[in-house]
């Protein structure tokens, strides 16, 4: 197997040597040229991760991996660093980071595990546990990316029912600030009940991004299965009263649960 991999990963990088030397089209591409398209891959990875479909994720995984050689392609082209370079460095992270693997380190479970790697971050010259959830990160991605590094210095609830207890009082503060007519201090506690459901979610061992994903997915499927339904009724929704559309709304909901 191990033979397999490193035979398949070598002709990879032969064919990108050859694309950057000989495609018109690759060898214009930049880092910055690359990034938007890259990020566009990491999404459609998502995408297929969300749907369980893993004819996709492995399409996709195979997208990223090119993404990776590519980007090492160039910064070997610009002197930056090869891919043995990049390769080797994360492999010297992996076992600095998990002395009780490569080390004589005892570790309980896999959350001591986390709040070691952590430790190791601080030692190496971090200045906060949260420094290492990038910027650029979506929202909900980066509330539950700042629980979890939060949750490794000892900033954490004991259980799921202090959780919905703050919950329940991010809700009560933002029905006072909607009734203040404050625009400003409404998004605020806005915020503050999004980072607590997002809190309340990690309890319950979900993905909120997900779980969020799917209910837009569910949506949208249920949206268009009304249009179409509408369509061949002969209406059109804007001609519809809500509760014609809700009728047809709930039929759906019966022939396909979500």
């Amino acid at each position: 197997m191990q033979e397999k991999n490193e035979a398949a990963f070598s002709r990879l990088v032969q064919i990108m040597d050859e694309l950057r030397e000989q495609c018109p089209w690759d060898r214009k591409q930049t880092i910055q040229s690359l990034r938007q398209m890259t990020l566009e891959e990491t999404y459609e990875l998502a995408d297929a991760i969300t749907d369980a479909n893993w004819k996709g994720i492995k399409e996709e995984l195979g997208d990223l991996l090119l993404h990776i050689l590519f980007y090492s392609k160039i910064g070997r082209e610009q002197g930056h660093f090869t891919l043995d370079e990049m390769i080797h460095g994360i492999c010297d992270k992996l076992v600095a980071r998990h002395p009780h693997i490569y080390g004589d380190v005892k570790v309980k479970d896999d959350e001591e595990v986390k709040s070691n790697w952590e430790k190791l971050k601080l030692k190496e010259g971090k200045t906060s546990v949260l420094s290492g959830v990038p910027v650029s990160l979506p929202a909900m991605v980066k509330a539950m990316r700042l629980q979890e590094k939060a949750k490794q210095t000892g900033f954490e609830w004991e259980n799921r029912d202090q959780v919905w207890e703050k919950v329940e009082e991010e809700t009560a503060e933002l029905k006072e600030a909607i009734n203040s007519g404050s625009a400003d201090k409404t998004e605020e506690e806005f915020g503050d009940l999004l980072f607590s459901l997002v809190n309340y979610a990690r309890f319950l061992q979900l993905d909120p991004e997900n779980a969020l994903e799917r209910t837009n997915k569910k949506f949208i499927h249920r949206f268009t299965q009304m249009e179409a339904i509408a369509l061949q009724e002969g209406k059109n929704l804007n001609d519809m009263s809500l509760e014609e559309m809700d009728a047809i709304w709930n039929i759906i909901k019966q022939q396909r649960p979500k």
